[in-house]
């Protein structure tokens, strides 16, 4: 039987990787993770920001942010939006 990971052991294992953040609202975030706490408050580096609007959606690219873990609501490891666009086409 494999041993099992708490959720912020899995992160943990994160750091340092690509990693897709998708917030409570309509902005998703993918950056590399460079830290994070108890509190699922997180630190990423060079980001790009995809942000839905009534104009479409728009790509923002950041040097480095801190999210308030408040404002996550899940978060993916490995994969891109452009990811999922790709497999729905």
């Amino acid at each position: 039987m494999a041993a099992q990971l708490l959720p912020l052991e899995l992160i943990d294992r994160s750091v340092g990787k690509k990693i897709w953040v998708i917030m409570k609202g309509d902005k998703e975030l993918v950056g590399t993770l460079k830290g994070i706490d108890e509190f699922v408050n997180m630190v990423l580096e060079d980001v790009t920001e995809y942000e839905v609007t009534s104009a479409g959606k728009t790509k923002k690219q950041l040097k480095q942010i801190l999210l308030n873990g408040n404002n996550v609501a899940l978060l993916v490891h490995g994969r891109t939006p452009e990811d999922n666009e790709s497999e729905a086409a």
